[in-house]
């Protein structure tokens, strides 16, 4: 019989399905939490870290990388689904790559930067531990690590505050979405402890807030390498 996919696997054909829906519905400001907050949260994070080369983990269609050149950046796009680089090549703006989280810890990435990514793209549960231990490597001294993510008291729901898969939802996007993906819980503690189990010191948590409930819409963490890290 054939082995099932993994949770992390679901999520990689979920996108592989949903990246025609998704660009069309982050091109046309179709999500209301990115067009009011979340968007401008990761520019202005990343923009007072005073970086010069940054990667983008998990690019998708590629809009980060084009704000940022805009501001003098200078910036390589990731993503394991080719039809979302297509997308970011063809508008243009910044370099644009299809590499996995894992090729990435198999070393394939042969350059360092000055600032890493990650806006709402750490969805995995084992894929996104590995890629925090190969991070270091990839970034020069005094590099930082930015993830924005679905803040873990918000998104809760009536489950259990603990770390666990759970299903994934379309819900307030089209109808065109399908199959949504699992994606991985995790606490603000764990999320703490993945920047400093991984030679990282936390600097900065944000919470963007939602104009109209004043609830936190995500959370931003900024890490930078620690000055002496662990190694191995």
């Amino acid at each position: 019989m054939p082995v099932p996919p993994s949770n992390d696997q679901k999520i990689i054909d979920s996108w592989h399905r949903n990246s025609h829906p998704w660009t069309v519905a982050v091109r046309e400001g179709q999500i209301e939490s990115r067009t009011l907050m979340t968007n401008q949260a990761i520019v202005d994070a990343i923009v007072s870290r005073c970086a010069r080369t940054l990667l983008d983990i998990g690019c998708g269609e590629g809009w980060l990388a084009r704000e940022l050149i805009t501001r003098g950046m200078e910036v390589l796009g990731i993503d394991i689904v080719p039809a979302l680089i297509e997308q970011a090549r063809a508008a243009g703006g910044g370099r644009f790559e299809v590499i996995s989280y894992e090729e990435l810890a198999a070393g394939k990435l042969h350059e360092k930067f000055d600032l890493a990514v990650c806006n709402f793209s750490l969805l995995g549960d084992a894929s996104v531990t590995d890629l925090f231990r190969t991070l270091p490597a990839l970034l020069n001294p005094n590099g930082s690590l930015l993830v924005q993510t679905l803040h873990p008291v918000a998104s809760c729901s009536d489950h259990r505050y603990q770390d666990g898969w759970r299903e994934g939802s379309w819900a307030g996007f089209s109808g065109d979405f399908a199959d949504a993906p699992p994606w991985y819980f995790r606490t603000l503690e764990t999320w703490a402890r993945l920047y400093t189990d991984h030679g990282f010191e936390l600097r900065e948590v944000r919470e963007p807030l939602h104009p109209t409930t004043g609830k936190p819409a995500s959370v931003l963490f900024i890490g930078v390498l620690a000055s002496h890290r662990p190694t191995g």
